[in-house]
């Protein structure tokens, strides 16, 4: 990732986030767009595996900690969705390709598009984006120190008003963590539970960040930010990933996302 500068720099330590405009090229985007096209169209999703995604304490904690596609997703590539796009007996009602949420957790690893702009030296559909809730992922990633944790947020094509760009509560990231993830003993359901609880924060307190294609936000583990719905007829894809500083930090194993043997975290500088 480019070097920042000073005043970049303080920016990112006093809000918690912080732009970075025309990081990637168009050519690079559009690169990820048809690669992730192509995984759709081959996609293949048993029926008892279609997974809405979620923010939300109850429906995650239904949807996803209750199922092993979920919870063993950290080394594989699998597919998370819109709400609404199936029928009771999980057969799609809208086109797929316009019923993804989520790719997840492993294009970073697997695919060599995605590979290549993880390791790079730079470094969803027309009416479908669902609302992410207000959130901090030190709740989902979750390491001792904290501040260990940044995510990198990739827009793919614009990110609007309209079409659901990220809102943050700048400043909010030196607050410590309001609730935790944590998986359940082996064998027991569901697979997650959560220690704590998401406090009422004041909607005024949210900035909205509208970026172009091509932008790079960086992400403090503890900020807390959340997008709307998508209510547009313009996509708005993105890909995000997390770094984290592993020397001195330990990741909790109570985290819902493990490494394994077949993929350990990969170092970004290779």
């Amino acid at each position: 990732m480019a070097c920042l500068s000073p005043s970049q720099l303080q920016k990112f330590q006093q809000d918690g986030f912080l732009v970075l405009e025309g990081l990637l090229s168009a050519e690079e985007c559009v690169a990820m767009q048809q690669r992730i096209g192509e995984i759709v169209t081959e996609m293949d999703v048993p029926l008892h595996c279609r997974t809405e995604f979620s923010t939300q304490e109850e429906e995650q904690l239904r949807a996803q900690g209750s199922t092993d596609y979920f919870l063993s997703s950290g080394d594989k590539i699998r597919f998370f969705f819109e709400k609404g796009v199936f029928d009771e007996k999980g057969n799609f009602l809208v086109p797929p390709e316009k019923s993804i949420n989520k790719i997840g957790h492993a294009l970073h690893a697997h695919d060599p598009v995605f590979k290549s702009i993880t390791h790079s030296f730079k470094v969803q559909q027309p009416h479908f984006g669902g609302e992410v809730s207000p959130h901090q992922d030190a709740s989902f990633l979750y390491t001792e120190p904290l501040g260990r944790v940044l995510g990198v947020w990739i827009a793919v094509e614009d990110a609007t008003l309209e079409n659901g760009c990220l809102w943050f509560i700048p400043g909010s990231h030196t607050s410590g963590v309001s609730r935790r993830m944590v998986r359940a003993p082996v064998g027991s359901a569901p697979g997650t539970s959560f220690l704590g609880s998401e406090p009422a924060r004041d909607n005024s307190l949210f900035v909205p960040t509208p970026v172009q294609r091509g932008a790079l936000v960086l992400i403090h583990g503890e900020v807390v930010h959340k997008s709307k719905q998508n209510l547009s007829d313009r996509s708005r894809q993105a890909y995000t990933f997390h770094l984290m500083e592993a020397s001195g930090t330990t990741w909790s194993p109570e985290n819902w996302l493990q490494p394994t043997a077949e993929l350990p975290f990969p170092q970004l500088y290779t």
